[in-house]
């Protein structure tokens, strides 16, 4: 197991600089959680000249602020699900992690099934807890209005407001930029994000006891990743179209996968979801904190959804009428009653049951990363730089099946990436400064 240790003595950097390590070795994600943790007059998330939405230090930084970041930024630290919520009935998949119910299923509404994200069975959950009055509101994301290739944090308080947010959204997005203000509402929740801003908020629940008290439902997709900035920018000029002059951005959704569209003023371009992210996964051009994710699977969510292509991936004939379907993981007991709820009352529909291999099947990319991320992790430690911690996620057990070999082959690799500058980026800085 690599070593969790962090390699440099606070004393020997400044808070500032071991904040910037989290950016500069690829571990940032923005989720905007050490904004919230800092305070806004403190750490800034912004744009930077790369394209990324970074952290920013604007104000007087702490060493002990940045040791309550380094202890819950999901770059620094990635944990599964928490002690508690494993209970009797929950099974234990050497990949998959903890489940109850795998099923495959859609929207009971065919409106929000062809507005959402494959079968929009995230959507549907998001409005059947606010009509059922489970939660008063849900924090998810939505497109960015001033930067429409990226998301940005929304509160949801009727289902018009979460089918109006629906579409996955593969750019910068910082869910958690404002998460004291959302808490310091008091009012029960449901959190639907990514597989790392979830384990983010988890991480955050062990300092602010009103995480687990108010968020009564955690919902995330199956991840693969986002594109990174240059490679939205390569897609816009394949389209013949000005990133200046972008009015809107849709990745997906409106059909499965649906067209991904960019809009101008002067009216919007479609093109298939493949010629955005490429007919296999080898195109797919991912910030680095993605190629060493632990979990992509939403280990520590209630419920993950994801898509449910045979082999990982859409075809170009088969998603001309695909309706979309999506696979639900139902992984606590929580999780497993919001979706038999929803089934019994026909937000949501199932149409079977599947078990862990099926799911491989679907996902094949996330059984690779599953087996690939402790050799990886091995290679960040050899190379002398920050190593993610992790737990409860089988990840050593998983490489230790593996041939000596093949974990040899990914710790080498990922050693070439990082002295090739693969692996690095520059200190954040605001657009413009010098």
């Amino acid at each position: 197991m690599p070593s969790s240790s962090h390699h440099t003595l606070a004393a020997s950097l400044t808070p500032t600089e071991r904040l910037y390590e989290i950016v500069e070795q690829g571990l940032c994600i923005g989720c905007g959680l050490c904004e919230s943790v800092a305070g806004r007059e403190t750490v800034s998330m912004m744009k930077v000249p790369s394209g990324y939405q970074h952290p920013v230090v604007i104000g007087q930084l702490e060493h002990s602020t940045v040791d309550t970041i380094y202890d819950v930024c999901p770059g620094t630290r990635v944990d599964g699900m928490p002690d508690g919520h494993v209970t009797e009935g929950t099974s234990i998949d050497p990949v998959w992690g903890p489940w109850r119910r795998i099923a495959l299923g859609w929207a009971g509404d065919p409106a929000v099934r062809y507005e959402g994200s494959t079968g929009g069975v995230l959507t549907a959950l998001g409005q059947y807890l606010l009509a059922s009055d489970r939660v008063d509101f849900i924090l998810h994301v939505r497109a960015s209005t001033a930067e429409p290739l990226f998301g940005e944090p929304t509160l949801s308080f009727t289902e018009a407001d979460v089918v109006a947010a629906a579409g996955s959204r593969y750019g910068p997005t910082a869910p958690l930029l404002n998460v004291h203000d959302v808490l310091d509402r008091g009012q029960p929740f449901a959190f639907i994000g990514k597989p790392c801003d979830i384990g983010a908020l988890r991480n955050w629940a062990r300092h602010d006891t009103r995480v687990d008290e108010l968020v009564r439902y955690w919902l995330t997709p199956v991840c693969g990743g986002w594109g990174t900035p240059t490679f939205a920018a390569s897609f816009l000029d394949r389209m013949g179209v000005d990133p200046d002059e972008l009015t809107g951005f849709r990745y997906r959704g409106r059909g499965c996968p649906g067209p991904t569209r960019a809009e101008t003023a002067e009216g919007s371009v479609d093109a298939h979801y493949l010629d955005y992210w490429g007919d296999d996964a080898s195109q797919w051009s991912l910030p680095w904190r993605c190629k060493i994710c632990p979990d992509g699977i939403g280990e520590s969510a209630d419920i993950a959804a994801s898509d449910a292509w045979p082999g990982g991936s859409p075809t170009r004939e088969g998603s001309v009428d695909d309706p979309g379907t999506n696979a639900i993981i139902a992984r606590t007991a929580i999780g497993q009653e919001l979706m038999e709820a929803a089934e019994r009352d026909g937000a949501l529909v199932i149409e079977r049951e599947i078990g862990p291999a099926e799911m491989s099947e679907y996902q094949p990319h996330q059984v690779r990363k599953k087996l690939a991320v402790s050799p990886r992790l091995q290679g960040i430690a050899d190379e002398g730089r920050v190593v993610p911690r992790y737990n409860g996620l089988r990840l050593d057990e998983l490489a230790a099946g593996q041939a000596v070999e093949v974990n040899t082959a990914q710790r080498d690799g990922t050693r070439e990436r990082i002295r090739k500058g693969k692996a690095t980026e520059a200190t954040p800085k605001p657009i413009g400064s010098s």
